[in-house]
């Protein structure tokens, strides 16, 4: 459909959404995995999608062709293709800040993306200094501590675990965000200042939560016969003249189209730089690019992140569910589930739409997990009996990193056989015929039958990684950010802007002096109950 992407209609006024309504009445309820794949020998071939470095099966979802060609209907009356077109072209799609939405022309190649020679001429600049901190004989550091929170954060705490397998050996990483000396007191007893590089992320300087802890970090590095702050301490950072009167002259800097949970592929990825080394940091960006233009160019039904963002809105505004389960069969993957939560909820975490009205549908669920397969023996009992149906993401990597044959084995044998029980469940006859060795004596069989029952037919999506190098992990991440701007725009909100975050820190400062003189004077009864409980 023709027209400017701000002129899309919303999700709930198209053609297509009505017919999604009855099409869910009558098909989609209940409809079952089991018998979807009964009735469809190539049901496997239908719902899998390649992508750069990662392969998705979709065929275990609660979804037909039919569901997939009226969701491919509403993408196209909300103009999900220009809406795309316009990210990439810098236009001000975050409408509430008046921003472009750039993280793309970050992982651009030189020449390929807008502010090409800018973008270029700090990574330049950034990786080669990246170079000169890895030669360890000369720079004499061993230790990195990040200092950063939110999206200064979670990115890079993710990423640098998730590449172990590619980190220089001789550096060690820390990460400190939280306004709470317990975060920051047991990375401080493990370093030495002249062993130290402290990187201080902050878009602003002004964070609160990152500069109250610098200011720890210098203190520390001052009273402990640190001598050297310009070699210990580096900024990431467009406040150079705030950077300067810390102490610091060795900053980089990135742009007001860097939206702080896209940050990761700007100068905020420093800590990534510094533990995978310059080549493998282009691999990175050419991993994300890669996905890029596939999402940029390949036809929605094959396009991994639409078919994803069409499933999500799927889930949520017509099963109704809630939350969306994620499971890395991966441990280098750990902190995956922590950065999609900030990707997805801060971003689409939205009740109203582009033009402030108040939406009558849900947007984006809970966000959650943890690795397999540690999940199986904490939350997944839930996930196979609960009352809630939760779509889990597996994620698997083919090859693993480690000469563990055996272990990669078993923990892939896992990752399948979760999925296949979700889908399959075991019937109250089924479980009728089989001896459970932990089961009561005193109870009837059929008793035990019925507590042994799975419901089945819960849906899941595995993606698969080749390996989990570089490369692969940029293309993951990006297939990510993708997928939630798909279905952030089709319910017409802006994912780009995030004021749910300011009233609470509006509200701190008001607090904060008050915890020192205890006035408790216009606070509600409540907040002046709390704060006399912990001042008195």
């Amino acid at each position: 459909m023709s027209g400017h992407w701000n002129d899309a209609p919303r999700c709930d006024r198209t053609v297509a959404w009505t017919g999604l309504r009855g099409h869910y009445e009558a098909h989609g309820r209940d409809f079952d995995l089991r018998e979807a794949f009964a009735r469809d020998a190539a049901r496997f071939e239908a719902f899998a999608v390649d992508a750069p470095a990662v392969f998705a099966d979709l065929s275990k979802n609660r979804w037909d062709l039919a569901t997939r060609r009226l969701l491919l209907e509403l993408a196209r009356e909300c103009r999900l293709e220009a809406r795309r077109d316009a990210l990439f072209a810098g236009e001000p799609i975050n409408v509430t800040e008046g921003r472009a939405v750039l993280h793309t022309a970050l992982r651009a190649p030189r020449g390929a993306g807008p502010h090409s020679a800018e973008v270029h001429e700090v990574l330049d600049r950034l990786l080669t200094y990246v170079e000169q901190v890895r030669d360890t004989a000369a720079s004499g550091i061993r230790h990195v501590v990040n200092i950063g929170i939110g999206g200064s954060d979670l990115g890079p705490q993710m990423a640098v675990p998730a590449l172990d397998a590619f980190t220089h050996p001789q550096l060690r990483f820390h990460f400190v965000s939280n306004v709470d000396g317990h975060d920051i007191a047991p990375v401080l007893r493990q370093l030495k200042p002249s062993e130290t590089l402290f990187i201080i992320a902050s878009k602003t300087f002004t964070t609160q939560e990152t500069m109250a802890n610098a200011e720890v970090a210098k203190a520390w590095f001052l009273a402990n016969g640190g001598t050297d702050t310009n070699k210990h301490f580096v900024a990431t950072t467009t406040n150079v003249e705030a950077a300067a009167r810390f102490g610091i002259s060795t900053t980089f800097g990135f742009w007001d189209w860097v939206g702080g949970r896209y940050s990761m592929w700007s100068a905020i990825g420093l800590p990534i730089a510094l533990a995978i080394g310059a080549d493998n940091f282009r691999s990175l960006l050419a991993g994300a690019h890669a996905m890029d233009e596939h999402f940029r160019s390949a036809p929605l039904e094959r396009n991994l992140p639409v078919q994803l963002g069409l499933l999500d809105l799927w889930y949520r505004n017509f099963h109704g569910f809630t939350s969306r389960g994620v499971a890395p069969y991966h441990q280098g993957l750990k902190r995956l589930p922590a950065y999609l939560q900030q990707l997805e909820m801060e971003s689409n975490g939205k009740s109203v739409d582009l033009a402030g009205e108040p939406l009558p549908y849900a947007t984006s669920p809970v966000v959650w997990g943890e690795p397999g397969t540690n999940g199986q023996h904490a939350f997944f009992q839930m996930l196979h009996q609960g009352t809630d149906v939760i779509p889990v993401e597996f994620i698997a990597v083919k090859h693993a990193t480690h000469s563990h044959a055996d272990l990669h084995t078993k923990l892939l044998a896992n990752c399948l056989a979760q999925s296949q029980a979700l889908m399959l469940g075991k019937s109250t006859e089924q479980a009728a015929t089989e001896r459970a060795p932990t089961a009561s004596k005193t109870l009837d069989a059929q008793t035990i039958a019925r507590h042994r029952t799975f419901p089945g037919n819960r849906p899941s999506t595995t993606l698969v990684l080749d390996r989990l190098d570089p490369h692969a992990l940029g293309a993951l991440v990006a297939m990510y950010e993708h997928r939630v701007f798909v279905s952030g725009a089709l319910w017409g909100i802006n994912s780009f802007d995030q004021w749910g975050v300011e009233l609470g820190k509006a509200l701190c400062n008001d607090l904060l002096p008050r915890l020192a003189s205890r006035d408790v004077q216009g606070l509600d009864a409540s907040t002046a109950g709390l704060l006399q409980r912990l001042v008195n």
